[in-house]
């Protein structure tokens, strides 16, 4: 099956679709403004070492200083370096903590020290970034330690005899002059000898990179910073199945094949410059596909849909018949859906991105045979997922628990922010609720005041509710409370909001 990858690329955005038998597959956008610093590499200056904090000050070329604790300066050391923080799936470079130095860090540093660091977790607020002076580096299938001489293997290995094959290879495969370590990750399990000193090649002339300017620049200045999406994509997504990668920018496309040719050159002959005049997204469908993923309800081809629901402790994803009446029996009906909505939800937990706890309520099948077959049809179509997955079985109530690895933000938290007007619920207040409280509200203020008149400001639809048909309690309201009533529409004002003046 031919893979074709489309890359759309503007100055503040770069947005990146997987289109598999003419169906997107994922989306990935990453916005320039929001780019984080975790991985970047600095030559830094130390401005203020903190003995008594055990820490220090160090001057990256950022706004505020970043903060680096002694736990965090690398010592070399004999001890075995596991990737034991599960990163592996990752693309960003991963920084293992080393164990802390027994020497005080007043003894290791000192004001005005040039010193290089790798940004371990971004800013936040008012505090600055936090440093390590570990430097890592990830490729597609190794992370290079350029300090460390150790050669790790990812503990999602688990076999013994595997975690002994690949440490062996990566072994033979290095230069006799290499210094630095490796972390093996999971992707190498299955790559070939060529794909691994690819990789080594890659992740060696990056530090090449990063060492001949961390002797010829200044301090502060920025080493290395990680990869773009678009170089990302070059360095991690493309494989034998892809068939081109189009890019819709001249400009970027040459950039891209520069980077390619020196760091990715197996790539070169799939890249290819869009110059169509329909924007290359329209040209594939692919806007459209954002705008359903960014919906509750998916529609399937046998008239089924689902409903996802996203919250922040888990995503509930319901399936039900809706229109599709094919099968010859009901419970045939049922099966057909579930297995038609196995495939629909693989795709859109990869083109939502979706993470964390993900709770599948299929439609109650009886058959315990349609069950494992549903179950076999979703780990089947989960098994080009990029992100690791767990899927558990049926549970007593119909319902299939997974987890679905968080790597980054999910579509919708990139694209939208949370409705101003329901605060997320996904619901607000009908106009003749809103109509009840204001009367409610006029009330308790006729009570405690005296004005010589009672000025309603709401929305449109509450303001007409209150002309219409509930003129009449409004009319016996003011006669009650003695007082004339008035009404303003706003049309600022949502369906909710609402002000009582006292004139």
């Amino acid at each position: 099956m031919n893979e074709n990858i489309l890359i759309n690329i503007t100055p503040q955005e770069t947005r990146v679709a997987m289109i598999l038998q003419g169906a997107v597959q994922e989306l990935h956008i990453e916005r320039t403004l929001s780019r984080g610093l975790t991985g970047n590499v600095y030559l830094g200056k130390v401005v203020r070492v903190l003995p008594g904090m055990q820490s220090a000050f160090i001057d990256i070329g950022l706004e505020r200083a970043a903060f680096l604790h002694v736990a965090d300066i690398w010592l070399a050391r004999s001890e075995s370096r596991e990737n034991k923080d599960g990163k592996d799936g990752e693309t960003t470079p991963t920084v293992q903590t080393p164990t802390p130095a027994s020497t005080p860090i007043e003894k290791m540093l000192f004001d005005g020290q040039s010193l290089m660091v790798q940004v371990i977790k971004d800013p936040i607020g008012t505090k600055g970034a936090r440093l390590s002076t570990q430097i890592s580096v990830a490729g597609r299938m190794l992370v290079y330690l350029p300090q460390d001489s150790h050669i790790g293997i990812s503990q999602k290995i688990e076999k013994e005899v595997d975690r002994e094959l690949l440490r062996s290879r990566v072994q033979q495969l290095l230069p006799p002059e290499e210094k630095g370590g490796y972390i093996v990750r999971t992707m190498a399990e299955e790559a070939s000898d060529s794909d691994l000193e690819a990789d080594i090649h890659y992740l060696r002339k990056i530090w090449a990179t990063i060492s001949h300017a961390a002797r010829t620049k200044p301090a502060p200045t920025l080493l290395f910073q990680d990869l773009n999406l678009a170089q990302r994509v070059l360095r991690d997504f493309v494989h034998d199945e892809t068939a081109s990668i189009q890019i819709d920018s001249r400009e970027n496309h040459g950039k891209l094949y520069e980077f390619a040719k020196t760091y990715t050159p197996t790539v070169l002959n799939r890249l290819q410059h869009y110059a169509g005049e329909r924007p290359l997204f329209d040209m594939y469908g692919v806007e459209q596909e954002i705008l359903h993923a960014l919906g509750r309800r998916v529609e399937l081809k046998s008239g089924g849909y689902l409903i996802v629901d996203q919250t922040e402790a888990m995503t509930t994803i319901d399936v039900n018949t809706g229109g599709f009446v094919g099968g010859r029996n009901f419970d045939d009906t049922i099966f057909k859906t579930n297995l038609e909505a196995a495939h629909a939800i693989a795709r859109q937990l990869r083109l939502r991105n979706l993470g964390g706890i993900i709770i599948l309520d299929f439609i109650d099948m009886e058959n315990q045979e349609h069950r494992h077959a549903v179950l076999a049809e979703l780990k089947k179509a989960l098994s080009r997922d990029r992100t690791n997955v767990s899927i558990s079985d049926f549970s007593a109530l119909g319902l299939v628990e997974m987890t679905r690895k968080r790597t980054r933000e999910s579509l919708a938290h990139i694209l939208c922010e949370t409705c101003p007007v329901c605060a997320g619920k996904g619901q607000v207040k009908t106009s003749r609720t809103v109509c009840y409280e204001i009367m409610r509200e006029l009330m308790r203020e006729a009570k405690q005041f005296n004005p010589r008149e009672f000025r309603i400001l709401a929305s449109q639809e509450v303001i007409d509710l209150f002309l219409e048909e509930e003129s009449q309690h409004l009319a016996q309201l003011g006669d009650f409370i003695g007082k004339p009533i008035s009404l303003q529409v706003e049309t600022v004002y949502h369906q909710e909001q609402y002000d009582v003046i006292l004139m």
